[in-house]
């Protein structure tokens, strides 16, 4: 069966037409997954009902299954969902007064293994299919419009998800060729119809795949940046040992043509006296200068076994008035979701803990007797 859900523009003609169908009908069946979220063929009313039946017989349209779905009391909501062989992935939605975005997972686990990361510490277990990636959003959307939310836009007839974010667990560039055909559905008009400004994309750094965004999908780029030198970075963010800083800045600059915003997002994770340092914010600072960027800075969630701290609020903000002196533009995240452990990988890592305990079980020795 074809996953229908994760099929592009240029993949569902092509199964049209082997279906004999004609081009048309793949902009018909778009607009019904993805605008009006159907979860069978049946549904499609305006279908003849012999391309239903030809569509239900050599195709399906599912999401991955949920294990759990969580709210916190701000409205930051969890899904957890299962997607095989003991592992599962998050996403998280995070409603604001103007827009609803929801983060997006790319794999399960992470093979990068950035010191500070809670996924990386599950290690990389597989990559998620475009289907699996698009299901995530298509969920998240029906959900919502389960629920009855309530947003001036959902109102007007807009989806609830306004903004997408491929921030959740995983290396979104590692997993080139699934997530751009989710890219490309999120864009398309035919689909979730989204603009290039709301789609936005967070890698570590792997330079190769970048030069190739920009070509393919050129969605707003977000850089995981987390230290301002190599030495730092070698040893926070790992992949920084074979693409070191120059190569990466120099790939930020080449992408800006092509991008939707005439900025960089760089992401910078605070850590209680490792990168917070007054030293560490007038060195970014130089790299501000050298690549038009704003910087995200974001306070810390630990995570059980964790050796790293939060930084005191105090000197977060110290740290943003010395960029912000520099003329750097420079945010802090609020918190969201924290009676939900809503940063990325902290319940699908209890959850997956969880499973490795009861297999071990399983296969212990019984006891002498």
């Amino acid at each position: 069966m074809i996953p229908l859900l994760g099929l592009d523009p240029a993949g569902l003609d092509r199964f049209f037409a082997e279906l004999g169908e004609k081009p048309f009908r793949a902009r018909q069946v778009s607009r019904w997954l993805h605008q009006r979220f159907a979860d069978a063929p049946g549904r499609m009313t305006d279908l003849a009902k012999a391309t239903r039946e030809r569509l239900a017989a050599a195709a399906s349209i599912e999401a991955p299954a949920v294990i759990r779905d969580t709210t916190a009391g701000d409205g930051t909501r969890k899904w957890l969902f299962d997607v095989g062989a003991g592992n599962a992935v998050e996403s998280v939605y995070i409603p604001e007064d103007d827009r609803g975005t929801l983060c997006i997972s790319s794999q399960a686990g992470c093979a990068l293994d950035c010191a500070f990361c809670s996924t990386g510490r599950q290690g990389f277990n597989r990559n998620l299919t475009a289907a699996e990636i698009v299901g995530q959003l298509w969920h998240a959307n029906r959900a919502l419009l389960a629920d009855g939310i309530c947003a001036p836009w959902v109102e007007q007839g807009r989806a609830p998800i306004t903004n997408v974010v491929m921030m959740g667990m995983g290396e979104p560039l590692a997993n080139y060729d699934n997530v751009v055909p989710a890219l490309r559905l999120f864009l398309d008009d035919n689909a979730y119809g989204l603009s290039r400004r709301r789609v936005t994309l967070s890698t570590s750094g792997l330079v190769p795949m970048i030069d190739r965004l920009a070509a393919d999908a050129p969605v707003a780029l977000a850089v995981s940046l987390h230290a301002p030198d190599d030495d730092l970075r070698d040893r926070l963010v790992p992949i920084n040992r074979r693409h070191p800083l120059k190569e990466l800045l120099a790939a930020c600059l080449r992408y800006l043509p092509r991008a939707p915003r005439d900025f960089v997002t760089f992401e910078y994770v605070m850590l209680d006296d490792v990168n917070d340092r007054p030293e560490d914010a007038r060195k970014l600072v130089a790299i501000a200068r050298e690549v038009p960027c704003k910087l995200n800075l974001i306070p810390f969630n630990p995570f059980p076994g964790t050796a790293f701290r939060t930084s005191p609020r105090e000197r977060i903000r110290a740290f943003q008035q010395t960029l912000m002196d520099a003329g750097v533009t420079t945010t802090i995240r609020k918190t969201r979701g924290d009676d939900i452990d809503a940063a990325c990988g902290q319940l699908a890592g209890q959850v997956q803990d969880r499973i490795k305990r009861r297999l071990a079980a399983r296969i212990a020795p019984a006891p002498a007797r």
